[in-house]
């Protein structure tokens, strides 16, 4: 594994079009993101996806999430939001708020896992969305460490249990960690909560009865 040390303030840009050029032949990224150290792949290359649930030990059955740049980065990959799915992403992106959209065919088939869904954000780091930006692509973005173990902001312990395993290791130093995202169903016109988490499910609620 190759570990590039960045500023999270100023992030080289040759890092940046590094973990891109590594994400788009198939490789696993490991990047920090605006709460845990996540594992970036492209979510349109089986290959890709299968090394990545390998490397977890994921059970097969649950889905992967992704992050993008954009709204527009993600309505362009995975398609358009419904009218409630953009209100939310208005007001909530960036940060910890999960949208889950109808999975598009394009995906490979471990990212919705047969859920026919595909939970997806734009994440508040902006190390993370300029690799997405750099990419083209929205990227998987499920916790970098083994399954079942708990997530971390450390990115000595992702090296330690996954370095063997991982093409780039973009280290910015510890993540803030905190509370997992909140996940909101926007299928439908009526959005449905799925995990409760950063964003309570009260002010979400209110922004849609106010917007």
């Amino acid at each position: 594994m190759r570990r590039v040390l960045v500023d999270p303030e100023a992030p080289q840009r040759d890092a940046l079009q590094e973990a891109a050029k590594w994400i788009l032949v198939g490789g696993i990224v490991a990047l920090p993101t605006d709460t845990f150290y996540g594992l970036a792949a492209d979510p349109f290359r089986p290959g890709a996806i299968s090394r990545l649930v390998a490397i977890k030990g994921r059970p097969e059955g649950r889905a992967l999430p992704l992050i993008g740049a954009d709204l527009r980065q993600i309505s362009t990959s995975l398609g358009p939001l419904s009218r409630v799915g953009q209100r939310l992403a208005g007001r909530f992106w960036p940060g910890p708020l999960t949208l889950l959209l109808s999975a598009p065919p394009s995906l490979a088939r471990g990212v919705a896992a047969g859920t026919g869904r595909v939970g997806v954000r734009v994440p508040a780091s902006g190390i993370a969305r300029a690799i997405c930006l750099a990419s083209r692509i929205p990227v998987t973005a499920t916790s970098a460490n083994l399954s079942g173990q708990p997530a971390t902001a450390d990115p000595d312990e992702v090296e330690r249990t996954l370095g063997a395993a991982v093409d780039l290791l973009i280290d910015a130093g510890p993540t803030p960690g905190g509370a997992p995202s909140t996940v909101v169903d926007v299928t439908d016109e009526r959005p449905r909560l799925v995990r409760a988490g950063a964003i309570s499910w009260e002010e979400i609620q209110a922004w849609l009865n106010l917007s």
